[in-house]
């Protein structure tokens, strides 16, 4: 062991150093940032602009929606490459946090379209810096110990988990309750946050990551032979072209794609011609002629483990196409086609339950945090305070949201409508606006609806409403202002407090995005126990297994949008079908996702694990893509079918390439040649 990696053992919490835990708490933050705007991203595109969106349709906001997810994937390879050989880790990590921090506090001006693209601009660059170097900084800590790797990645990897679900528990109740731009915000507070700690500690890393490892004048870096046919196969001028088609062409599509959708913009459309499609199957054509041009050119043991890294990185496209939806489709069920509303003892019990979810993960961390204090004040009290003080605010914001949603009131408001019967009798009810002119003849009756708000109303009072498709919304003041400046016709309902109701509850349509990191943290050492015991399944069973999870998932979804019509633009469906769905999603990616990247270590020879990690980012962000193509065409598929047929799409294809993938389990275990 290194006098360095040494030292650094010095100073440790809970058996690891305590340079593990300024990382943890780093990335941390960066995850609680990137999943709280993921998880508001599309809720706010899609909201009426009366509440502060940009009533956009689910193509528009799903296709912008897919460039951003892909796009942080892309990045990340070009950022790995200027800290490798220009900026060093540190500095890397550093930079791309003050371009996030930028990004959000774009994200978070409200009066102009173009702070909104700004910093999803900002967030993809300096994504792609941050990302890959964090992991950089422990695999060179841990270079002396690889014994204890494994569960330093796994406490790492409970800081992603960990930040993930604050940041969807905490940026999406602002976001939606509060005010969009609070939750994009608040999402920046806490990047710039976590850059302040890592930064101030930094030194507690000795050396690494300080600058990029350059050779002597003279040295020349060989790459190591592995086994006895074992040769190296550098690019040809043909495989640059190649890639430079490759990257020309996706770059461009991804970002023609949401130009096309959001502004009509498509320079892919030549005289009255879509070519979108041709050209972006040429893209992949081209791609996959790299790959294999390439794979053929190597020995037989490095061609076949090669080839099954292929047929996985088919299985992770579809795997991620499906599981995206998340942040897309099943986000915008959660919000329109879902009964949010929990009421009388129900409503108690999930006060109960989310205040638990919420106050014991926070308290964990905080006990860590005390840990990491312990052994760091003294040498860097500057970086810690700033970290305490985030924990402070987390505090806050935390017993703020349980306050309000402890005193919220439900009310039943009563409000005009004009009743109308069609050829089967059956009655619709449209509200009277302030703007609707009532023809001589219609019946005029009164309707009632509840509102749930932490505010303080009588029977008798007056209020505003605002529909949008079949829900009412609550219209303060200033919501009320906005509405009227946006319309010529007033839209705005005039209500009355007739009656106050039981206790009741609405659920955020974002809080069900937090159920796949709680699931994960339930059910993670699970499945580590069962990847350590006998009954360990090979990995391309691992991939079927994940595959026929994630569309047992969206069958549930597609047996509970049953009751929907066809071409509804709102129901009520139970909330019970999100949760199995997020259940079994999670459970499928326990089986795919963690052991992706260690079966691509295990199958390419050393020298080519950076390289090939770059194309699974590829892979990764083709899938991202594809989530946010497929996903757009919720709207147009439940017009012309139905819910349940657009989930039946999800429940058939992943199935299906999860049956494949155990069916194949032999062929890929020759292709792996013994490795496990």
């Amino acid at each position: 062991m290194s006098d360095s990696t040494k030292s650094m053992f010095d100073s440790k919490v809970m058996g690891h150093p305590a340079g593990l835990f300024v990382l943890f708490f780093t990335e941390m933050w960066e995850r609680f940032s990137y999943y709280g705007m993921r998880a508001i991203l599309v809720l706010f595109l899609v909201s009426a602009v009366g509440i502060g969106g940009w009533d956009w349709s689910s193509k528009q906001a799903l296709a912008l929606y897919g460039t951003y997810t892909a796009m942080v994937y892309l990045t990340p390879i070009l950022g790995g490459y200027l800290a490798d050989n220009y900026l060093g880790y540190r500095k890397a990590v550093v930079l791309g946090a003050i371009i996030m921090t930028m990004g959000h506090a774009s994200m978070a001006m409200e009066f102009a379209h173009i702070f909104l693209y700004i910093g999803i601009g900002l967030l993809i660059i300096g994504n792609g810096l941050f990302k890959p170097n964090m992991t950089s900084i422990i695999s060179h800590m841990y270079k002396d110990t690889p014994e204890k790797k494994d569960g330093a990645y796994t406490i790492f990897y409970m800081g992603v988990n960990a930040g993930a679900f604050l940041g969807i528990l905490l940026c999406g109740y602002l976001g939606e309750k509060v005010g969009w731009s609070y939750g994009f915000g608040m999402a920046g507070i806490f990047m710039f946050m976590g850059m302040l700690q890592f930064y101030f500690a930094q030194d507690i890393f000795g050396n690494i990551g300080k600058a990029p490892v350059k050779l002597e004048e003279g040295e020349v870096r060989e790459p190591k032979l592995e086994f006895a046919e074992d040769r190296l196969n550098p690019f040809t001028s043909f495989d640059k072209v190649l890639i430079a088609i490759s990257v020309i062409i996706g770059v461009s599509w991804i970002i023609n794609d949401p130009l096309s959708a959001i502004a009509n913009v498509n320079f892919l459309k030549i005289g009255g011609t879509d070519y979108s499609n041709y050209y972006i199957l040429t893209g992949i054509f081209t791609f996959l002629t790299l790959i294999f041009t390439r794979i053929f050119r190597y020995p037989k043991q490095t061609r076949d483990r090669m080839l099954a890294i292929v047929l996985f990185a088919v299985f992770t496209v579809c795997f991620w196409a499906s599981f995206e939806q998340a942040g897309g489709s099943m986000t915008i069920f959660a919000k329109d086609f879902s009964n949010r509303v929990m009421s009388g003892q129900w409503a108690t019990i999930f006060n109960i339950f989310n205040l638990i979810i919420t106050v014991v993960p926070i308290a964990i961390i905080s006990y860590v945090l005390f840990l990491l204090f312990k052994q760091t004040f003294s040498k860097y009290p500057l970086a810690n305070i700033i970290l305490g003080t985030s924990f402070v605010i987390i505090w806050g914001i935390v017993f703020w949201m349980i306050n309000r949603d402890l005193g919220s009131t439900s009310y039943e408001v009563s409000y005009s409508a004009i009743e109308t019967v069609n050829d089967h009798g059956e009655k619709k009810y449209t509200p009277i606006t302030e703007s609707t002119k009532i023809p001589e003849g219609v019946k005029v009756v009164t309707q009632t609806q509840s509102i749930i708000e932490p505010i303080q109303l009588k029977v008798g009072d007056d209020l505003n409403l605002l529909k949008v498709k079949k829900k009412f919304i609550y219209l303060n003041a200033k919501k009320t202002a906005k509405v009227v400046s946006m319309s010529e016709l007033s839209p705005i309902i005039k209500a009355k407090v007739s009656r106050i109701k039981e206790s009741e509850v609405e659920i955020p349509a974002s809080w069900f995005s937090i159920l796949n990191s709680l699931f994960i943290i339930m059910f993670a050492p699970l499945f580590s126990k069962w990847w350590e015991s006998k009954y360990n399944p090979s990995a391309s069973v691992k991939y079927g297994l994940g595959l026929i999870l994630l569309g047992v998932g969206f069958g549930a979804l597609a047996f509970g949008s049953l009751s929907i019509p066809q071409g509804a633009a709102a129901a009520s469906v139970s909330i019970m079908w999100l949760v199995i769905a997020y259940l079994f999603h999670t459970l499928g990616e326990l089986c795919l996702s963690p052991v992706a990247l260690s079966y691509i270590s295990k199958l390419v020879p050393g020298r080519m694990i950076a390289l090939m990690f770059g194309v699974w980012y590829i892979a990764v962000a083709i899938g991202n893509k594809t989530a946010g193509k497929m996903g757009g065409a919720i709207e147009e598929i439940t017009a012309q079918y139905s819910m349940t047929t657009f989930f039946l799409i999800f429940t058939v294809i992943p199935a299906g390439l999860g049956l494949l993938a155990i069916l194949l389990s032999p062929v890929v275990k020759r292709l792996m040649h013994g490795v496990e």
